[in-house]
């Protein structure tokens, strides 16, 4: 059942992914990969709530399989955000590449960490 779980959440967060990652670089002229650094930012956050949720106990292994191995883990793109940051650089726009790189991880980790210590707080 665990993989039916994963599947479905799966489908979602892809589907979603795409989705934000349009209406977030639609808004924006700069050649910086605003949407993907929204997805990632907000799927570390919503997997730091789930795993922290999970771990006090509030929801079980199929929250954890659906929402965060499911839809985190297809919301979320590490591999987009490698290529985009090689993308950028080898196409001459080193400063964005460079801004990417260095802001990317700290506000993934930042998200997760956030999302850990709120339901830390709000479950006591």
């Amino acid at each position: 059942m665990s993989w039916l779980l994963v599947a479905l959440g799966g489908a979602a967060g892809a589907c979603l992914r795409y989705a934000v990652d349009r209406a977030v670089q639609s808004r924006h002229e700069s050649l910086f990969p605003w949407g993907t650094l929204t997805v990632n930012a907000a799927g570390s956050l919503l997997l730091g709530l789930v795993t922290g949720t999970v771990g006090a106990g509030a929801a079980g292994p199929g929250a954890a399989a659906l929402l965060g191995t499911g839809l985190c883990g297809a919301l979320t793109t590490y591999s987009t955000f490698s290529y985009e940051t090689l993308r950028l650089a080898e196409r001459g726009h080193g400063r964005a590449a460079l801004a990417n790189a260095a802001v990317t991880p700290p506000v993934a980790l930042g998200a997760v960490w956030a999302g850990l210590e709120l339901t830390r707080y709000l479950s006591g």
